[in-house]
């Protein structure tokens, strides 16, 4: 795997983390917190679309 830049975690309520990372092929990758080994990846653009949708409430259903 890539070299993994990964920020640090975003914590919710309780254990609830999980970490943000890019490498410089273009990828971005979503781990929980102490499972950076097995990660999800898609492209920096997908981690973009992904996020402006979250922010813009296409997800809330979720909630």
């Amino acid at each position: 795997m890539t070299g993994i830049d990964w920020e640090d975690p975003y914590c919710a309520e309780g254990n609830n983390c999980f970490r943000i990372g890019t490498d410089d092929l273009g990828n971005a990758y979503i781990a929980v917190t102490g499972q950076e080994d097995a990660p999800l990846t898609d492209t920096t653009e997908a981690l973009r679309a992904l996020i402006r949708d979250i922010k813009a409430g296409k997800a809330d259903h979720l909630l």
